[in-house]
């Protein structure tokens, strides 16, 4: 089970990447808008840069709901592999069955 700190972490990050969306999609598209000239290119580049580090989508993680474990995610359940087989073997996930695990 991931520690609180770490999954509060990653809850800070999605709430900073949702509030930053808008301007960072809004300045990625200047950055590459050909029509536009250098000088309001690299204005926008540099607006870019100095957005929060943690307002990046890729720094968000996608953890399990209910342990917080990053790996083996599952993203239709939005459950890490442990879960998901738990959830399967008790007949919780529609069209899925145990096999031979």
């Amino acid at each position: 089970m991931a520690k609180k700190s770490v999954r509060n972490r990653n809850l800070v990050r999605q709430k900073t990447v949702e509030r930053f969306r808008e301007k960072r999609d809004l300045l990625r598209k200047m950055v590459s808008d050909i029509s536009l000239g250098d000088k309001e290119r690299w204005d926008a580049m540099s607006a870019l840069q100095d957005l929060p580090r943690n307002s990046s989508p890729s720094r968000r993680r996608n953890r399990c709901k209910l342990c917080g474990r990053p790996r083996a995610y599952n993203r239709l359940t939005g459950l890490c592999r442990l879960h998901m087989r738990i959830a399967t073997v008790a007949g919780m996930v529609p069209g899925m069955h145990k096999a031979s695990w």
